[in-house]
């Protein structure tokens, strides 16, 4: 059965609605940042505030995404595992501040091993699988919404965030404040595109599955 979708070109009218709602999403989300800026000031830019707890969510309702694809639609299992296995490690980090108050001192560490050591040595049991499954994923819109993705939050705002560089631009007014809250809001944007990358894969394996009944009828 095919896993690849059929080449139905993109519609401008289901492209433009996807360009809107996603430039909605961010727009909230900046209108969001701005909020608790304002108005939130004993928990702003805190693990109870707007951005970190957007942060969960959206990492959240992206390993969701990715459990309906793998699980309902039946796509592409071991691209859907690797994903779910990073994004649902992200998701563990960033409840790092809760885990190590509440359950243990790197606690989330733990979780993040039991998580990815079983996943990523699954991945390579199927290689041969997997590398098939990329050979599709690889040319689509949405493993380029995840690389950006991925290159915003893990290596971008690491590098932007650094002490060194906020303190040569704020010299003597330098507050460890300032380039906590650039950094998390750029994390916040690295995941609203991976996000969009899982809203995208599902768009993608709903035209697979499709093709799959189509085939078998």
């Amino acid at each position: 059965m095919p896993d690849s979708p059929p080449a139905w070109p993109l519609g401008f009218r289901s492209t433009l609605v996807k360009a809107v709602i996603y430039l909605l999403v961010i727009g909230a989300i900046a209108q969001g940042a701005y909020l608790e800026a304002l108005y939130l000031p004993e928990v702003r830019f805190t693990e109870l505030g707007f951005t970190e707890l957007t942060q969960s969510l959206v990492l959240g309702l992206s390993c969701l995404l990715l459990i309906y694809v793998r699980h309902v639609l039946k796509v592409w299992p071991t691209i859907t595992l690797l994903l779910f296995a990073f994004i649902a490690a992200s998701l563990v980090r960033e409840q790092d501040f809760l885990l190590d108050r509440q359950v243990a001192d790197g606690a989330w560490q733990v979780i993040v091993a039991l998580i990815v050591i079983p996943s990523i040595s699954w991945v390579i049991y199927q290689r041969r699988r997997f590398l098939e499954e990329f050979s599709h994923f690889s040319n689509s819109f949405s493993f380029g919404l995840f690389t950006a993705g991925v290159l915003t939050t893990y290596i971008f705002s690491r590098l932007y965030g650094r002490q060194d560089f906020w303190r040569a631009v704020m010299q003597d007014n330098y507050v460890r404040d300032f380039k906590d809250i650039a950094e998390e809001l750029i994390e916040l944007l690295g995941y609203s595109l991976i996000l969009f990358a899982m809203i995208e894969l599902l768009l993608l394996a709903r035209r697979v599955h499709q093709a799959r009944k189509q085939a078998s009828a």
